[in-house]
């Protein structure tokens, strides 16, 4: 694996993004989301609410090796769920490597990064979701510290899903 670099998204990394979360859908969630929700993803619609993202100032950083995109995170400095998690003052809400790069350390680096970050502006608690059934990933959640302190929902299509939210005390990382 070459050298990683990890930096702010800008507007022309957008449709890179939009590329490895759908990939990312199509191939973590398949056989947990149904076949027709993630065999049509609206590439268009991802692009546009990544660029409505940036526009609004909303924290993404991409990991990029020899000049290519090959994975990205989404983070608040801030709890979008207070009432269900009111320990929380931040957040990971999207962290996507491209499939044929996993288990290569990216993610970690995305994840490390994204927490010093945090660490810095004071924060303390992080809250990441996943879905239940997304084993592997919950493995890597679990073994970058994270700890179950919840079993929500979320609904993609017509159906709902299962999903674990974890909590990370991040002054210990």
């Amino acid at each position: 694996m070459q050298n990683i670099i990890i930096r702010n998204a800008t507007i022309d990394d957008i449709e890179k993004i939009a590329d490895i979360k759908i990939e990312g859908w199509q191939t973590a969630y398949r056989g947990i989301v149904e076949d027709n929700y993630l065999d049509n993803m609206d590439r268009e619609k991802e692009i546009e609410k990544r660029r409505k993202n940036i526009d609004k100032g909303v924290n993404i950083i991409v990991a990029e090796s020899n000049n290519e995109i090959v994975g990205f995170c989404l983070y608040r400095n801030f709890n979008n769920y207070p009432e269900k998690y009111p320990n929380a003052d931040c957040e990971i809400s999207s962290l996507y490597v491209t499939s044929k790069l996993k288990r290569n350390g990216i993610g970690r680096k995305l994840m490390q990064y994204v927490i010093e970050l945090l660490k810095k502006e004071g924060k303390t608690k992080m809250i990441l979701g996943c879905l239940k059934e997304n084993y592997p990933s919950r493995a890597f959640y679990e073994k970058m510290g994270g700890k179950v302190i919840n079993y929500d929902e979320i609904e993609f299509g017509d159906k709902k899903y299962g999903l674990a939210m974890y909590e990370y005390d991040i002054t210990n990382m």
